[in-house]
């Protein structure tokens, strides 16, 4: 296998993102202006798999650059047991690369009948989710034919960001974005292999992160499931202090994502304590005694800085996957459009 579909659209993500900044921004001023009337006091978010990743993202961009609190809504409250929930002065946001899954959509529908302002973020702006939602963020990805998401994953977080960036009116964060693209390029072409090198045999890995990249960390422990048939769990670098640490003994491979945030201390410092148990510890980040170094690009903002590796790592595991001799566009038992309710 020389190439793959995820391959193809993991290396479209730079384009795809200077692309989404130009031709949404629209839709985006829209948008904002929307919730500036409004003045939110809550955010909800409605999404599962990968959606919901993202969705974990906003909610930490949000709460951190806005200061409204964010909850994740089950999409069975509506789909499944009929509740209607009271929502005023509140947004909501249904993310779905295919707008397709009824329980995404009925709880969106829910939201938005029970007052609150309904947002689409999808690949599909004619698809059931956008028809229910007063605005939409069209991902405008083109098709992604790989099971895994990964450029569609990559577009929910920055339609989130760039929407987050327009409401508040924050300059910074909007230039940041701008240089997004090549920062993305050179994010493409780091060498994680050594990190490859020690799963290429593995059965399970920890992921940690912490805030927004402890949505990335999940991510990457969905991906690892996913593509390459490897239990990784995902943790705060914080919560598998409270008990998932007991486990780790020596030869027990962690994957640690640190950038240049608050956070990072103290994920350093879980990184070196989880070493010292004799765990093979990988992290992005240097000079940590015991710990392997993974490359990242130079920081931008810390609002992005922690999606950044997650470009390196989708090239990463798909090139882990094909040499555990399996093929990342067709994951065992999964398929590319899921409809729960």
């Amino acid at each position: 296998m020389t190439d793959t579909h995820m391959a193809r659209e993991i290396r479209e993500i730079p384009a795809l993102t200077a692309r989404f900044l130009t031709e949404s921004r629209p839709a985006l001023e829209a948008t904002a202006k929307a919730l500036q009337a409004l003045d939110p006091q809550l955010v909800l978010t409605v999404a599962r798999g990968s959606s919901d990743h993202a969705a974990t993202y906003l909610k930490y961009a949000i709460e951190l650059a806005a200061g409204v609190p964010v909850a994740s809504i089950g999409p069975s409250v509506a789909s499944v047991y009929g509740a209607q929930l009271r929502l005023p002065r509140s947004l909501c946001i249904g993310i779905s690369q295919s707008g397709q899954s009824p329980d995404i959509v009925a709880m969106t529908r829910n939201a938005r009948d029970g007052g609150a302002l309904a947002l689409a973020i999808t690949n599909h702006p004619a698809s059931p989710l956008a028809e229910v939602a007063q605005h939409t963020l069209a991902l405008q990805t083109g098709p992604e034919q790989s099971v895994a998401a990964t450029k569609t994953f990559v577009a929910s977080i920055l339609a989130g960001l760039a929407l987050l960036a327009h409401w508040r009116e924050d300059a910074t964060l909007l230039a940041a974005l701008d240089r997004l693209p090549q920062t993305f390029e050179a994010a493409l072409v780091l060498d994680w292999s050594p990190l490859a090198d020690r799963l290429v045999r593995a059965n399970s890995l920890y992921v940690l992160g912490r805030g927004p990249g402890f949505a990335i960390a999940n991510e990457m422990a969905l991906k690892f499931k996913e593509t390459s048939a490897i239990h990784a769990e995902s943790y705060s670098a914080a919560e598998v202090l409270h008990g998932p640490a007991a486990i780790v003994e020596a030869r027990f491979a962690v994957l640690a994502l640190a950038v240049e945030d608050a956070a990072r201390p103290g994920i350093r410092q879980t990184a070196e304590r989880l070493a010292a148990q004799g765990a093979d510890v990988f992290l992005t980040d240097t000079d940590v005694t015991g710990v392997r170094a993974l490359p990242r690009p130079a920081p931008l903002h810390p609002l992005i800085d922690p999606l950044v590796p997650v470009v390196s790592f989708y090239a990463f595991v798909e090139a882990l996957a094909r040499r555990r001799g399996l093929n990342p566009d067709t994951p065992a038992h999964l398929r590319k459009v899921t409809e729960t309710i």
